[in-house]
This record gives structure tokens, C-alpha cells and sequence, in this order.
């Protein structure tokens, strides 16, 4: 295990770069840019490969395809790196992401070092590993990060990481004795490690569109992937429901968590605070299995009064949007790339790495899935620790406001969030019926459903 250190030395990642930032909003402490900028705040720094240094062993929880692509980015993140243990529910799952390992990056995990069932996550976390990589449904993300750091081992916790108040309260508390011991912790939330978006972020805290006044931010798109094939003969409750996860709230929080938790936490970001009350409506036009709503309108406030207006909608045949919108006195952004003042003048963009052609390649040169394990492997490796379970959390939180206020129909307050008793799902995980008095097969119905 590493622990915090000040020996600066060990933090000189590039070049002329040799001092280091303090964990702040950005979640990775890194390297500052060099004495050349001229701006009162500076953005991170980040490393195209994270550093070499002893081997570091990772075991994957969740072989679904953002599994094992979470996977694949840890071992493209930089050299001595090795998946050594997988663990899943569905062998079909975990064979699949093994061949895919094999086949794409030639890692090879032990047949003694796969594991199924419930319990499986203790198994791997338990398997020798120093960094474990939470692609479960989000449902069991709390029980699992919570094992983790009980175990002593560095995280990488994809998004959300929690379905309810209770939930988001234990990764509290289990961020807390991470930060005490000294162990990493990197979220799924990958724009805090997009170069284009960090860039933009320091010149909006810089003042480039003048004070924050508001925002705007969606997630619209067609359905999500569901099981196309009736419940098969044999499938008991639990199985269909794991099945088909994204389309159940106990298990992925309904898509105002599972998708629209990336433009929440970019508003939470650029805002450097949470909202502490929501307003919302959903409903349930076109989906037909589970419980889901398929489209959220919510109105979000801050404590000084700001608000920002959050949309997200999963109806197929409708205008997608996946963007934010933050507004200031000056101008507004898109967080990603561009600042425009309000005549329609661009101030600032984002420059994009150039191709063999010299011509910029409107892409990022490293991608920020792979860029988050960088970071993370890259803290653990020279002892700049991060620890990014507050603001995953701070989102997290944010989500479950304004969806328990789209399912009620009532203003749901953040200190109400906090205190709430609210848990989703079954308190035993087994093979077998699930209680509708516990995982209701209808969706929420605003006005008669309790707070």
C-alpha cells in the first residue's frame, strides 16, 4: 500500500513541470503547468502513459462490456500492469470478457482465478490483488467499494456508485477510511480526466464568461440495450432482473443516475458545489420493461439561489442531445471546447492535438477512459494521492434528488437525501423469486408515491 508522501521529487512527472497541485475539484492531484502560463489557476497536467514502477495487479468485479473495457483501459494505461483475477455472477459474462482479454491485449487470468456467484467480489478482492475495478451494477457498488477498502486495496468504482441515500452514505463513509489509509480512489466519471474539458474548466474559473448565473445539461437518446428475448424458461426473478439491469431503478438508479450522472457532476464541477434542492417531473411513455421512467425534467437550485435545468430522456425516434450549457455574466461554454460571448463571438477553443497532416484532429489524442487509469496508476505509483469519492458522491446525491422528486411529484431537499432511510432492492442476493412488495414491477406514479 502507498501512502501519502511530500518528497516532491517523486512527483516530477514531465519536463520542466515540477510542482504539484493540491487535490481540488479536478480530483487528480497533478502536476501544475508550467511558470509560462500567466493564469490564476492552472490546470492539471496529465501524463500520456502513467510512469513504470512495480508490477500492479488488478482484479475486475463485472465482466459486462464495461468491464472488461474498463480492464482493457487499465492495461493500455502504462507498462508492468496485469488484470490477475476476474469475478461475476454469469460465467457467460466472464468467458466472454476472459477471451476478450486474451485476444485484444494477450492477458491471460487463471482458471483459479475467475470466480462466480454473490459472493464473488470477496473472492477476487481477496485474490492477491492491489487494485480492484467495480463494472458491477451499480446496485452493489456500495457493498463492494466498502470490502475494498476494508481490504486495503486501491479503486477504481465506476458510475454511479450508489442506487439510494443509504448507499451514497457507506461510499461516504468507506472515501473517508481510504483517505486515512492512503488508497487511491478514481471514479467512472471520465470527463474530470478529459483534456478538452479540464482546459475549459480552467478558463471559466479564470473568468472567462465573467460569474456562473446558470446552466443547462441533457442526456437525450434512444432507448438504452435491454434483453430482446422473452424470460426464458428457468430464469427466475433475479436472474431476468440482472439480465436486463439498466432497465430495473434498484439495480442502475434509472437513467437520471446511470447515464445523466456525467453532466450533473460537470455542473456540480464547474459550479464547485452541489444543488441542495430539486424540482422535478418523468413519466413513462414508450418502455416496456421494468420500472423504470423514460424521461426526466428537473430543476435543480443551489444555495444561492442559481439554478440549472437538467433533461434526460431514453425514447427512440426523438432529437438526442448529450451536452451542458454553462451560462455567465460575460459569456457561456459548452464545458468541452468553446466560450462564446452573448453577440455570438468565439473567445476561446480548445486545440486539438494536430495529425501526420498538421491539420488538428477534432479528437483527443489520448482518451479519457484510458487517461482516468493513468491517473490513477500514476498516483499510486509516485504517492500524489487522489481520491475522487466526494465529488462522485456530491453527483451521485444530486441524481437521486431529482429523481425521488420526479417519482413523488414533491421538492426533495439535499439535507432530506442525506438523512433518508431510502434503500432499493432485496437485502439478500440468491437465485430465486423476488418480492414485488420490495422491487415493484410498475413505475413510480408522482403525487401517490411515498417521499
Amino acid at each position: 500500500m502507498n501512502k501519502r508522501s511530500t518528497n516532491s521529487s517523486r512527483r516530477k512527472f514531465i519536463g520542466d513541470v515540477a510542482a504539484i497541485s493540491t487535490v481540488g475539484a479536478l480530483g487528480i492531484g497533478a502536476v501544475v503547468a508550467s511558470c509560462n502560463r500567466k493564469s490564476k489557476y492552472s490546470a492539471p497536467v496529465f501524463l500520456d502513459k502513467a510512469p513504470g514502477g512495480p508490477l500492479l495487479k488488478a482484479g475486475l468485479i463485472g465482466c459486462g462490456s464495461r468491464g472488461t473495457g474498463a480492464a482493457i483501459n487499465f492495461i493500455d494505461a502504462g507498462p508492468n500492469l496485469e488484470i490477475a483475477a476476474l469475478g461475476d455472477i454469469f460465467e457467460h459474462r466472464m468467458e466472454r470478457s476472459r477471451n476478450e482479454l486474451k485476444e485484444q491485449r494477450g492477458i491471460e487470468v487463471a482458471e483459479q482465478n475467475c470466480f462466480l456467484g454473490f459472493d464473488a467480489y470477496r473472492k477476487v478482492i481477496d485474490a492477491g490483488v492491489d487494485i480492484v475495478l467495480l463494472c458491477t451494477p451499480t446496485h452493489f457498488r456500495p457493498l463492494h467499494f466498502e470490502y475494498a477498502i476494508q481490504a486495503r486495496k486501491h479503486v477504481f468504482a465506476e458510475k454511479p456508485v450508489a442506487v439510494d441515500p443509504v448507499g451514497v452514505r457507506t461510499v461516504m463513509a468507506a472515501g473517508r477510511m481510504a483517505e486515512s489509509a492512503g488508497l487511491n480512489v478514481v471514479a467512472g466519471t471520465q470527463r474530470r480526466h478529459q483534456r478538452d474539458y479540464v482546459e475549459t474548466f480552467e478558463m471559466v474559473k479564470n473568468g472567462a464568461i465573467g460569474d456562473l448565473v446558470s446552466a443547462n445539461c441533457y442526456w437525450n437518446q434512444g432507448r438504452m440495450w435491454h434483453v430482446d428475448a422473452a424470460r426464458q424458461e428457468g430464469w427466475s426473478d433475479m436472474e431476468a432482473m440482472l439480465r436486463d439491469w439498466v432497465n430495473w431503478n434498484w439495480l442502475c438508479g434509472d437513467h437520471i443516475l446511470d447515464l445523466h450522472i456525467h453532466n450533473l457532476d460537470v455542473v456540480n464541477w464547474f459550479f464547485e458545489k452541489h444543488p441542495v434542492k430539486a424540482v422535478g417531473f418523468g413519466g413513462r411513455h414508450r418502455l416496456q420493461r421494468g420500472n423504470h421512467y423514460d424521461f426526466f425534467s428537473t430543476d435543480f437550485q443551489f444555495d444561492d439561489g442559481r439554478h440549472i435545468h437538467s433533461m434526460t430522456r431514453q425514447i427512440d425516434g426523438c432529437t438526442n442531445n448529450v451536452s451542458e450549457i454553462i451560462y455567465g455574466t460575460k459569456g457561456f461554454t459548452n464545458a468541452r471546447n468553446r466560450i462564446v460571448d452573448y453577440k455570438g463571438n468565439l473567445i476561446w477553443q480548445y486545440q486539438y492535438p494536430s495529425g501526420d497532416d498538421g491539420q488538428p484532429m477534432n479528437s483527443l489524442a489520448i482518451s479519457p477512459y484510458v487517461q482516468e487509469h493513468i491517473n490513477l496508476v500514476t498516483a499510486i505509483r509516485t504517492d500524489d494521492y487522489i481520491n475522487e469519492t466526494r465529488n462522485i458522491c456530491q453527483s451521485n446525491m444530486t441524481g437521486i434528488m431529482g429523481r425521488e422528486s420526479a417519482y413523488t411529484g414533491r421538492e426533495v431537499t439535499w439535507d432530506e437525501m442525506m438523512s433518508s432511510d431510502l434503500r432499493l432492492g432485496p437485502t439478500e442476493y440468491k437465485f430465486g423469486p423476488v418480492d414485488p412488495a420490495v422491487v415493484p414491477r410498475t413505475h413510480p406514479a408522482p403525487g401517490t408515491s411515498p417521499a
